[in-house]
C-alpha cells in the first residue's frame, strides 16, 4: 500500500506504571500509512487485539482502500505494537544488556499504561488531531481508554467486541489460560530457556482463548461431528478423531511460533486491569465524561465480551451508537467478517453531526 512505512520508536523518558513505579525507557514497533495533513490533524489510531500486530491492512484489509472506513488518502493511519507485546514493542521478551530474556521481571501493565505509551508515539510523530480511535477486542478497551486520556485530540472513537470494565467471566477465561500455561513445567515461573519455551502450555492457554472466540453455531456449522482424516500436527493424533480437535491443535501451534509466553501473560494481565470507572469516581461518571461520539459495535454471538455490555456501554455514553455486527461467529467475527463492519464504521466516519444516542438499537 502507498505511503506505508514501518517503523520502531524509542523514548528515554520513563513511563509512569498504574502498578506502581515506572518503564525506564520503552519502544514501540509501528506503522503508518498516508500522510499528516498541513493541520495535522488527520491522524487515525488503530489498535490492535491480544496477539495482534502493526500490520492492520493485513488482519484488517477489507477497511483499508480509497474510499473505505481507513483511506491512506485522508487519513494518516497509524498502529502500534502494543506495550507489553512481542512484535517489536518493549516487554516481556525485550534481553537485558546481558542478553537475557527480562520475563517476570517485565513490570505489570494496564490498558491505561499501553495508550499513555501509544499518545507519547503521536507526540513523536507531530500528531495534533485525532479524526479517530478504533479498535476491537484488547484494541477496543483502548480506543475507551484514549478517549478519556487524551480528549482534547481524539475526536471520535469505535470500540468493537469490547466492554467498560472486564467482567468476571473476561476475568475466568484469562485465568483458565493462565493455568493452562503454567501448569506446562517448561514455564518455571517465567523463567523457561530460549530453547524451550513452554509450548505445550501456551498452546493449551490458547486453546482455551479459541473456544471463547467462536460461537457454539459457528463451530457446529464447520466441524459437527466431522472426523479428521489428517494425522500431521503438533502431537500424535489418531486418524478419525473429532475435526475441531485438530482446529484448535493447528492454532494452539501456530501461536507457539511466533509469540512469547510471558508476553501472553502481560497482555491478559493487562486486560484483566480495564476498568474505566477506576481513579475516575466510578463507572457511571467516567462514561458520563465520554463525551466523543462513539460507535459501539457488539456482535449477538460474542461470547467473550457479551452484546448486552456493548448496549449498556452505549446507553450509558453521552453521544453513542450501538450498531449490531452481523456474524455467526462470534467474538472473532469482528476480524473474519471485516467486510460487513467496513460499512458500519465507514457511515460512522460519515455522519456529520454527533449521532443520537440509540442504545437499544440492533
Amino acid at each position: 500500500m502507498s505511503d506505508a512505512r514501518a517503523a520502531t520508536w524509542a523514548d528515554p523518558r520513563a513511563l509512569p506504571l498504574d502498578e506502581g513505579g515506572e518503564l525506564a525507557g520503552y519502544r514501540l514497533a509501528y506503522r503508518t500509512w498516508g500522510r499528516l495533513n498541513a493541520a495535522a490533524d488527520n491522524a487515525v489510531i488503530v489498535c490492535h487485539a491480544l496477539t495482534g500486530n502493526v500490520d492492520a491492512d493485513d488482519w484488517w484489509g477489507a477497511l483499508f482502500g480509497p474510499g473505505k472506513a481507513l483511506d491512506p488518502a485522508r487519513d494518516f493511519i497509524v498502529c502500534s505494537n502494543a506495550l507489553g507485546g512481542c512484535s517489536g514493542s518493549s516487554g516481556p521478551a525485550e534481553r537485558d544488556a546481558q542478553g537475557r530474556r527480562l520475563g517476570p521481571r517485565f513490570p505489570r501493565l494496564s490498558v491505561r499504561d499501553q495508550v499513555r505509551a501509544q499518545m507519547r508515539l503521536a507526540d513523536a510523530l507531530g500528531v495534533r488531531g485525532i479524526a479517530l480511535v478504533v479498535g476491537g477486542s484488547m484494541g477496543g478497551l483502548q480506543a475507551l481508554e484514549w478517549a478519556l486520556l487524551d480528549p482534547q485530540r481524539v475526536r471520535r472513537v469505535a470500540s468493537i467486541a469490547a466492554s467498560a470494565r472486564h467482567s468476571s467471566w473476561c476475568m475466568a477465561i484469562s485465568e483458565a489460560q493462565r493455568m493452562a500455561l503454567r501448569a506446562d513445567p517448561a514455564f518455571d515461573g517465567g523463567r523457561y530457556a530460549d530453547d524451550a519455551p513452554p509450548a505445550a502450555g501456551l498452546a493449551a492457554a490458547r486453546a482455551v482463548a479459541m473456544v471463547s472466540y467462536r460461537s457454539p453455531a459457528s463451530l457446529e456449522r464447520r466441524f459437527g461431528r466431522a472426523l479428521d482424516e489428517q494425522v500431521q500436527g503438533p502431537r500424535a493424533r489418531r486418524r478419525g478423531e473429532p475435526a475441531v480437535r485438530g482446529w484448535l491443535d493447528h492454532h494452539g501451534a501456530a501461536l507457539v511460533q511466533r509469540f512469547d509466553a510471558n508476553s501472553y501473560l502481560a497482555l491478559l494481565d493487562a486486560m484483566d486491569t480495564h476498568d474505566l470507572g477506576r481513579g475516575r469516581g466510578g463507572l457511571d461518571a467516567a462514561l458520563r465524561a465520554l463525551t466523543q461520539p462513539t460507535l459501539v459495535v457488539g456482535i449477538p454471538d460474542d461470547q467473550l465480551y457479551r452484546v448486552d455490555e456493548q448496549r449498556a456501554l452505549a446507553a450509558a455514553l453521552p453521544h453513542a451508537r450501538f450498531v449490531a455486527l452481523d456474524s455467526a461467529h462470534g467474538h472473532d467475527g469482528f476480524l473474519i467478517d471485516a467486510e460487513a463492519l467496513e460499512p458500519l464504521l465507514r457511515a460512522f466516519r460519515a455522519s456529520i453531526a454527533p449521532p443520537t444516542r440509540i442504545g437499544n438499537a440492533a
